[in-house]
């Protein structure tokens, strides 16, 4: 789709690629406005140029088009990165943004966390793993004693539970006394796993406290590794905040088209956690209104430069910089800034 701005039919006109991504490019019927339009819109006035709107759905798409030339320009903030910088030729920055994380902000009660995760699958095949464990070590200790200790090992398959009893309360260092062995095959076999049971019940406290708070994401998620341990990541195909994952090993789960549309799933927990522009994702949490529901975590990773994007060897960038340079630099910069909500440095 494309629309025409300008002045003078006889001069050139410019194809200007956008992407919608509030608060730099917004949609509103067939209207343009945002960050992004309104800053080109004032150097493109300060020049006298004309210029129509080519929309894309996504960067790639924009990329793409600047690389064959169907575009003279690209004003969405993408960020400039080494390749894109040997593919394309880029303007001065005229916005520093971060990668941002959002998680749902559901209201759950710690009961109901402590019981869903209680149930969960990870819980119940750690509790069935140290019962395996518990049951070995008092079934070799049984076949050990059986002939020996009638008493306290039976030796029939009730016996069985003779062994598991004791094993289970050795290692809960409960020790009732009640079953103990007499050999000295059985007494060597108690030690090694009254030791080992000492290993193993710390080990398996420690898992069973991270893994019954394993949703508090708002508290958890300082680094990249707390996003590693997150099972379901959404972002958008194509984005910056993609590449960005993929350089850190990070695997997204869910992609959406757009930040709008992630950030609806992330409200409805369809996924656990979101990451995109930090700029992008506090502007459209307060639009749409869901600062109820979504939470943009204190955190920033990967500081980036937004620039425009031109193809390569542009004979527009000999102009453009010297007027972007100094609308950043002008009072009125800082209106624009105040209008859309977004931080003045």
């Amino acid at each position: 789709m494309s629309l025409f701005f300008g002045y003078s039919q006889e001069l050139e006109t410019l194809k200007v690629g956008v992407k919608v991504e509030p608060p730099f490019v917004i949609k509103d019927g067939d209207e343009y406005t945002g960050l992004s339009l309104d800053l080109w819109k004032s150097i493109a006035d300060e020049k006298g140029v004309n210029f129509e709107i080519v929309e894309y759905n996504d960067h790639l798409g924009l990329i793409r088009a600047l690389d064959f030339e169907e575009i003279d320009i690209s004003i969405n903030p993408i960020h400039v990165n080494e390749v894109r910088l040997a593919l394309l030729d880029v303007t001065q920055p005229f916005y520093v943004s971060f990668t941002g994380v959002a998680t749902s902000q559901a209201e759950q009660s710690q009961v109901r966390i402590f019981l869903n995760n209680f149930f969960s699958r990870q819980f119940l095949r750690l509790v069935l793993l140290l019962v395996l464990t518990i049951f070995v070590f008092g079934t070799i200790l049984w076949l050990v004693e059986r002939k020996h200790n009638r008493r306290q090992f039976r030796p029939n398959i009730l016996g069985l539970f003779d062994g598991f009893w004791w094993s289970a309360v050795t290692m809960t260092t409960v020790g009732y006394g009640d079953k103990a062995p007499k050999t000295k095959m059985g007494r060597a076999i108690a030690m090694i796993w009254m030791f080992t049971a000492i290993l193993i019940i710390s080990g398996f406290t420690a898992t069973v406290a991270s893994t019954l708070t394993v949703n508090s994401l708002s508290r958890t998620i300082e680094d990249l590794q707390d996003i590693r341990n997150v099972k379901e990541i959404g972002s958008v195909h194509g984005s910056s905040s993609e590449d960005f994952l993929k350089q850190n090993d990070i695997k997204a789960t869910v992609f959406y088209d757009n930040a709008e549309d992630a950030l609806l799933a992330l409200s409805a927990q369809k996924v656990e956690v979101f990451v995109y522009d930090k700029t992008v994702l506090d502007y459209l949490i307060g639009k749409m209104k869901l600062q109820a529901k979504v939470s943009l975590l204190p955190v920033n990773f990967n500081q980036q430069y937004k620039s425009f994007f031109l193809p390569k060897n542009s004979k527009e960038l000999e102009w453009i910089n010297p007027i972007l340079v100094r609308k950043i630099n002008d009072k009125t910069w800082h209106g624009l800034l105040r209008k859309y909500n977004l931080q003045i440095d």
